[in-house]
């Protein structure tokens, strides 16, 4: 992986989780996060407080906001809004394969990203390859739960995500499972597993549960990719599922259908 040049201090970080970075330094912001598993870490902390965040405000009465406030308050959060999810989906696409035309986007090539391109990729994406980068160097802790409490492990994040949740097989892939963890989301907590071959490869996959009328439109298989890694994701009914590794694009497409198979079944 190759360093990247340009440094990231705590305040573009802090930027990046609240959707306040200027666009044209999300490649770096990406490119570091990537070369700097502490930071990622830290930045996936921040993710879980700001949700926590939002959580509480939710459950707090604050009465009745007068319609001359909201006249005034609504076209500027309606803006804050719309660049949130661009930034989101920007922090994705600025540096990887944009799989609704097929074509890829390298960190290297200086192409022109539309609007419209940035927001065919969702949020959680963007979430399931921070984590994917996070955790899959982890040689001690890679995972919260091992796969030899399986059965544990998927009764909690069901509960937790609120979804009955399965765990595909890949071992005719020859993929074994280690297990999996609870990751924080935007709104909703997510859940990632996690499976190795004898080569020591890892791919993670990661799952988000939406809430009644949240989820993105309905996406058959798309594919982005970063620095190797290739990530093939879909949207079924309230669930997003992201599948992560540094597998080549065919062989990852591949498992990513066996998995919608066994979760279809």
């Amino acid at each position: 992986m190759r360093e990247p040049t340009d440094r990231v201090d705590d305040d573009e970080l802090h930027a990046f989780v609240d959707a306040q970075i200027d666009p044209s330094r999300l490649p770096a912001v990406l490119a570091w996060l990537q070369a700097n598993p502490e930071d990622a870490a830290r930045v996936l902390q921040w993710q879980a407080q700001r949700m926590q965040l939002r959580q509480l405000a939710r459950a707090v009465d604050l009465g009745e906001t007068p319609a001359s406030l909201i006249d005034v308050v609504a076209p500027t959060v309606a803006g804050a809004r719309r660049r949130a999810t661009w930034q989101q989906a920007a922090a994705v696409l600025l540096l990887v394969a944009a799989g609704v035309t097929g074509g890829r986007y390298w960190a290297q090539t200086a192409l022109p990203a539309t609007p419209e391109m940035m927001a065919a990729s969702p949020p959680f994406v963007r979430e399931a390859v921070l984590a994917h980068a996070v955790f899959v160097p982890e040689k001690r802790h890679p995972v919260e739960v091992e796969a030899s409490d399986e059965a544990h492990l998927v009764q909690w994040l069901s509960r937790r995500l609120g979804a009955p949740l399965k765990v595909p097989s890949l071992a005719t892939h020859g993929y074994r499972l280690l297990g999996g963890r609870l990751l924080p989301g935007e709104d909703t907590p997510r859940a990632q597993f996690m499976y190795e071959n004898a080569q020591g490869t890892r791919i993670t996959l990661y799952i988000a549960v939406f809430e009644p009328g949240q989820s993105p439109n309905p996406a058959s298989f798309r594919s982005v990719q970063l620095d190797g890694e290739e990530s093939f994701y879909w949207i079924e009914d309230r669930f997003g599922y992201a599948l992560t590794g540094n597998v080549t694009g065919h062989d990852m497409q591949v498992m990513a259908r066996e998995v919608y198979g066994q979760l279809q079944r």
